[in-house]
């Protein structure tokens, strides 16, 4: 089966990128350079296409009740106008996808789903909705995104905008979201992004897609904005400490052990004001509190060589050192200048300061327990 290709395909091939198949879609993994595109995301701006993500849209007048038992956020909270970062779960609690999720009105949402994972979170959906009034529309593949993403994204998007959206997008707060027109083209522009930057995604029908990209390219050049793609994406989200779904999240991972049990809301309650049951409760309210058996951690790389997703985390730089976790993904840090990488440890290696080492190929490089993120924007 051939990969599916984004809205902006014919824009990636005449700006002479380098596509790789990700998720069943082909996409741009760089149009330069790793590193410059890297660089201008934190210096100026990107402009990404994230075509590949999936939008499912849930409406009814059961539509928050739907998703308040599907997912393991709080949605009937949720404002007008705002996103929340959420998880959906197994029964089990292991992690089936982590969301983002917009209101857009009072019946109807916007469900944003990784690639990989579109028709997994779909079905999983379909079937949780069932009693509720609610219906669920899959937007996947009449939706493109696009996303300005660096210290320069809003002077970008509000220089391309009707001269009456200017002021609504500028002041947009983080995780929210706006209706808008961005060089003609009818958008839903969101304050979010996976970089650590500030910066925009902007939400709209596949056939514009193209029109408005070219728009951006030509409104940020002057302002050093570059297309960037899958690569320097994943540099950005690591050094802002950013998960990965199939690296840091999986099955086999709660929101605790990934540190993301903030996200989990045992509290929400019924209209009745009784507890309200979602699916993966049960174990999940087991699982608060007690000491899991593996922590996610960042890792500072003393050396110059970097970890990568799959090494053995040891205890020491000693040829017998026992294995104490492993690497979920790693690489250099074009930011800071050295390597950075996201692991799992047993709980007593979790300390920061705590000074361990990484099998890279044959060879222990040491590496000492950091906070994560390892990079934050300056405000």
């Amino acid at each position: 089966m051939s990969d599916v290709l984004s809205p902006l395909h014919d824009e990636h091939v005449a700006l002479g990128a380098a596509l790789t198949s990700f998720a069943g879609w082909q996409m741009p993994l760089r149009y330069t350079s790793d590193i410059a595109e890297h660089q201008a995301v934190r210096t100026a701006a990107g402009l990404f296409d994230l075509s590949h993500m999936g939008e499912l849209e849930i409406s009814g007048a059961g539509a928050a009740a739907a998703l308040d038992h599907a997912l393991v956020g709080d949605l009937t909270a949720l404002a007008l106008g705002r996103a929340r970062y959420t998880m959906i779960v197994r029964e089990d609690g292991g992690v089936l996808d982590d969301l983002v999720v917009y209101r857009l009105a009072e019946d109807r949402f916007l469900v944003v789903a990784n690639a990989s994972n579109v028709a997994v979170v779909r079905d999983a959906l379909i079937e949780r909705l069932a009693g509720f009034d609610a219906t669920l529309h899959d937007a996947s593949l009449t939706t493109a995104l696009i996303a300005v993403q660096g210290p320069r994204a809003e002077e970008i998007v509000t220089s391309a905008a009707e001269p009456a959206d200017v002021d609504p997008i500028r002041e947009l707060k983080y995780y929210a979201a706006v209706n808008a027109t961005v060089s003609g083209v009818p958008a839903l522009v969101a304050r979010t992004g996976y970089t650590g930057e500030d910066g925009f995604e902007l939400f709209v029908p596949a056939e514009a897609a193209a029109e408005l990209w070219r728009d951006l390219l030509a409104a940020g050049e002057p302002l050093g904005l570059v297309p960037a793609g899958l690569s320097a994406r994943d540099s950005l989200r690591l050094e802002a400490g950013m998960p990965l779904y199939g690296n840091e999240l999986d099955t086999t991972t709660t929101p605790y052990e990934a540190g993301l049990g903030r996200v989990v809301k045992l509290d929400k309650t019924g209209p009745d004001g009784e507890p309200l049951p979602f699916v993966g409760r049960a174990v999940l309210a087991s699982r608060k509190g007690a000491q899991p058996a593996r922590v996610l951690v960042g890792l500072r790389g003393l050396g110059k060589r970097a970890a990568r997703h799959g090494y053995d985390v040891v205890m020491s730089t000693a040829p017998d050192s026992p294995v104490v976790g492993h690497v979920t993904s790693g690489a250099p840090s074009p930011t800071l200048g050295y390597p950075i990488a996201l692991a799992y440890v047993t709980p007593e290696m979790c300390g920061e300061g705590r000074e361990l080492a990484v099998d890279v190929r044959g060879r222990r490089e040491p590496v000492v327990v950091v906070p994560v993120p390892f990079y934050r924007r300056p405000r």
